[in-house]
């Protein structure tokens, strides 16, 4: 038989791993830092672009798609090579693959800090950046589907069946939730509003948790615990299920995230049922990847590599276990909002990703380098300091979710709320915010020695950038299926025919919920007191998403007692049609600010966001001077406005024509109301006085940031005036 002789690219795998590592201590630094503002809220006092606002969906990014996506990257390209016995298709795509990812990263890391945002959730980077995104990924797509084609492996391993899926899946999430009408070079308003677009992105986020988080990593754990428990896979008939009812099922889930929202009833219990559907195929794979360790518990206590993948597919099981309870609907309307999330979110993250990737790490480097592990001693005291570390913080997250539920929805014998002030609740679970940051350092620290290993051990190997690998080519064999071959077994090796079946099983689920609810107009009823946003509020929403107020306000009251009795009248769908993007949050780290309309002054706001410690005594949230010090450049209002009209909001030619002079007399009304208070007049009048006689620019209060900030937060809920009645809903036409 004919062997031919060829090299696996080694080199692409090491830069990967490089990558992965770098990326993840810069990611979890940040996680760090925001983990102890949240016990010092000035710690970055004054500085823009280090605000918690800021710096949040910078965490989550980097731990997301650098710490995470690089490892996926690594494992993918390391086991494709292998599990098809081919180098991969092209040098230049993985090239291209790994510096396209790198520079991506750079972007985001520049320009989240610097406030441009799309504010939503885990897709905040604005269109430039993911028009860079779809084209590196269907460039390792390409490289992954060529790799499959000149493969010399005919049937195609399970790893690769959650390799495809992850391709194909993750791409049409991006664009369809990425699709974005561009008003500037770093600006754009998403084509969807208000509860369309709520739909669409939960539909993206949960499924990038599905599809990124978590499809590729069990690609990589059907590969990298069988080689590392030196034991095959305990069933191939469990895979096959799990495979195909997993993608298929998770695509539906998304709704879940936005139970007893403004979302049509239909849509949320199709998420419901099929959030619990959910068990069976997670379990199957969890069971699948512990079982698979059988007769390999001796080496399980011995070998740190397996200690961390044992827990890391025990976290997949918690987490999956978690993510269906939480989205039934009586134990959703405790957790959501609620620090629980924080906890379910990280277990999945830091044991599942976080461990997984330690484990496939600390299993590569040595093979790569064809060496041992530096130390074992090392390996393993990062093993139990990193479990200490998630344990120290997902408990107490629990614990601070709990405690904010019970809280919120105490009442007296009255009838009145026991915690009307939202600050009883932050002040309550301060220690439990101590806790998740020693949780945190612990985790860290870990990570850090084990990049100590691993350095001492590449120092100790011998570099090999392109591996000698020998096989026979690929016979050719009928495209039909033969005698006894199953259709999967047939299905193993066709590449294309797997792949076009993948996208129909993802794309099935997506359309049923988000075709009908764009399509059909009745979903969402219109109310007909409900009017597009002035200029000045338009910019002033601008500024409230480029400094992530989203990521600690909601701007959804659910229709509980509690909700309704603390923050107003519960939300209706035909309040949001002009908002793009929502804005309804998913953490309330801070109230909900629906209704915030009217019901403080415009000076109280000011102090405010000036000093929040001033007017909320104990309060977490830091302060936003530059907002108050800040000249406010509204030159762009007309393109803005002109960008809505193109997505349907009804301004008039006459609107935009006069939308400077608007904003003119709204700012200046804002202005006259602060100086109702004596010691912002005394203040301002010194100010200004100080800047004449010293030759200093003076900006005028009218003309600054936090006047058309307050402009948009006073305007809040205000076209909702009837409580406890619908008589304002009409049939859309």
């Amino acid at each position: 038989m004919e062997v031919q002789q060829f090299y696996y690219d080694n080199k692409i795998v090491k830069k990967f791993l490089y990558a992965t590592m770098l990326w993840g201590i810069v990611g979890m630094s940040v996680g760090l830092l925001l983990a102890f503002m949240f016990m010092f809220p000035n710690l970055t006092d004054g500085i823009s672009w280090l605000s918690f606002g800021r710096l949040r969906p910078l965490h989550t990014n980097a731990v997301i798609f650098a710490f995470v996506g690089n490892a996926i990257f690594a494992g993918v390209y390391y086991s494709t090579q292998r599990l098809l016995k081919a180098r991969m298709f092209s040098d230049a795509l993985s090239n291209f693959n790994f510096w396209g990812w790198q520079l991506i990263i750079v972007a985001a890391a520049i320009t989240l800090p610097l406030g441009y945002t799309t504010s939503k959730e885990y897709a905040e980077l604005e269109w430039p950046i993911d028009l860079a995104i779809a084209l590196v990924w269907v460039a390792f797509g390409v490289n992954l589907i060529g790799t499959m084609i000149k493969r010399r492996q005919r049937h195609l391993y399970v790893a690769i069946w959650f390799y495809i899926a992850t391709f194909v899946t993750v791409a049409v999430l991006h664009i369809f939730n990425s699709l974005e009408l561009p008003v500037s070079a770093l600006k754009s308003y998403s084509v969807y509003a208000g509860v369309q677009d709520a739909l669409v992105q939960w539909w993206y986020g949960h499924n990038a948790v599905a599809f990124f988080l978590t499809t590729p990593f069990l690609g990589l754990m059907y590969y990298f615990v069988p080689k590392a428990a030196n034991r095959p896979v305990y069933s191939y008939r469990l895979s096959i299920v799990h495979f195909w009812s997993l993608i298929f099922i998770y695509i539906w889930a998304g709704p879940h995230h936005l139970l007893y929202s403004a979302l049509p009833d239909w849509a949320q219990n199709l998420g419901v049922a099929f959030s619990v559907m959910l068990i069976a195929p997670s379990w199957g794979g969890m069971i699948n990847g512990l079982l698979t360790l059988r007769g390999a518990w001796d080496k399980v206590r011995t070998d740190p590599t397996l200690k961390f993948m044992v827990v890391a597919i025990t976290g997949y099981g918690m987490a999956t276990f978690e993510g269906p309870m939480l989205s039934l609907k009586n134990v959703n309307a405790i957790a959501h909002f609620s620090d629980w999330i924080i906890a379910h979110v990280h277990v999945g993250a830091l044991a599942w990703n976080g461990f997984l990737t330690f484990g496939m790490i600390y299993w590569l480097v040595p093979k790569m380098f064809k060496t041992r592990l530096a130390s074992i001693g090392l390996a393993n005291f990062h093993f139990w300091i990193g479990t200490l570390g998630i344990i120290l913080y997902a408990l107490p997250m629990y614990v601070a979710g709990f405690t904010q539920a019970l809280m919120w929805k105490d009442f007296n014998p009255d009838g009145t709320l026991v915690y009307g002030n939202f600050l009883e609740t932050v002040n309550e679970i301060m220690p439990m915010y101590w806790m998740r940051a020693i949780g945190g350092s612990l985790y860290i620290i870990g990570a850090c020695v084990m990049i100590y290993n691993v350095v001492v051990t590449i120092k100790s190997g011998s570099k090999v950038e392109d591996e000698l690998a020998e096989a026979a080519p690929l016979t050719r064999v009928s495209k039909h299926r033969i005698a006894g071959e199953t259709f999967h077994t047939w299905l193993e090796r066709k590449p294309v025919q797997l792949t076009i079946l993948a996208t129909v099983a993802i794309l099935i689920g997506g359309i049923i919920q988000i075709v009908p609810t764009i399509l059909v107009k009745s979903n969402i009823p219109t109310i007909t007191s409900v009017k597009p946003y002035t200029p000045l509020e338009l910019e002033g929403r601008d500024l409230y998403i480029r400094e992530g107020c989203v990521g600690c306000h909601s701007q959804m009251i659910r229709p509980f007692r509690s909700e309704v009795e603390r923050y107003g009248e519960y939300a209706k769908a035909g309040e949001f049609v002009y908002d793009h993007p929502f804005l309804w949050g998913s953490k309330r780290t801070g109230p909900d600010l629906l209704r915030v309309g009217g019901k403080y002054s415009d000076n109280w706001h000011l102090n405010h966001m000036y000093d929040p410690q001033s007017t909320s005594s104990g309060s977490i949230m830091p302060s936003y001077k530059w907002m108050v010090r800040n000249e406010h450049d509204r030159s762009g209002v007309k393109a803005k406005m002109e960008a809505m009209v193109s997505l349907g909001v009804p301004y008039t030619e006459e609107d935009i024509a006069n939308a400077q002079a608007s904003m003119a007399t709204q700012a200046e009304q804002i202005e006259k109301n602060l100086y109702t208070d004596p010691d912002f007049a005394k203040t301002y009048e010194a100010d200004k006085k100080y800047a004449a006689e010293n030759g200093l620019d003076f900006v005028e209060m009218r003309d600054r940031e936090i006047v058309s900030l307050i402009a948009y937060l006073q305007r809040l809920g205000t076209d909702i005036k009837i409580k406890g009645t619908d008589e304002m809903l009409t049939e859309n036409k």
